[in-house]
């Protein structure tokens, strides 16, 4: 059985909104992968990197996300863009990152909840164990499959953005959502959640990457 990451499922009110609390600083590279905050996952083979694609589809079985992937940039802070606040609110792929499957590490934000419209996308995100399956559909026609392996949860007044952005040997997925009790007044949230899941193998016809 997958040992559970040890970190709990947020449940908020429906008019709780992560908003604009969600975005996690600029990214900066240089910085090795944080390490895992759970106990073991047992060992996991990446497979070999992928050649890049676009990223067009989410989903994660284990919680019932199948999302289309929005491709967000720089907000003119600098910080990264997140998705909106509205209704069924896809996830969004931060394109400063490498596409899924490629060497390194990719980044994908969602929220938890979108204000008063209810749930987020990734409400369930905290629910995830290691070895629990992420898919990510790319423009090319391929498939990237995802084994989770750690998850995170940081302070967003100390959000470790070198090691959440910053170079990784491994091919390897940042899933990026809120964490906390909101704030009743502002409904914003104090943490974030980052899991980790790593490339372990690739579907349709695809060459690889460095």
């Amino acid at each position: 059985m997958a040992a559970a990451l040890g970190i709990a499922a947020v449940s908020v009110a429906a008019v709780a909104g992560c908003g604009a609390g969600l975005t996690t600083d600029r990214p900066v590279a240089g910085a090795p992968a944080p390490g895992t905050t759970a106990g073991p996952t047992g060992s996991v083979t990446p497979a070999a990197p992928m050649a890049a694609s676009v990223p067009e589809r989410l989903d994660i079985p284990a919680i019932g996300v199948d999302t289309p992937l929005l491709r967000l940039g720089l907000a003119a802070d600098g910080t990264v863009q997140v998705p909106p606040i509205a209704a069924h609110a896809p996830a969004g792929w931060y394109d400063g990152s490498v596409t899924p499957g490629q060497r390194g590490s990719s980044v994908v934000l969602g929220h938890v909840t979108v204000g008063r419209y209810g749930d987020g996308v990734f409400l369930k995100l905290g629910r995830l164990a290691g070895g629990d399956r992420v898919e990510v559909t790319r423009a090319d026609g391929t498939t990237a499959d995802f084994t989770v392996t750690s998850a995170h949860r940081y302070a967003k007044s100390a959000f470790p953005s070198r090691e959440v952005y910053g170079p990784d040997p491994r091919p390897v997925l940042r899933l990026v959502t809120c964490a906390g009790s909101p704030d009743a007044a502002t409904h914003s949230y104090p943490d974030n959640l980052v899991v980790t899941a790593v490339l372990t193998g690739t579907t349709g016809s695809t060459g690889h990457g460095g």
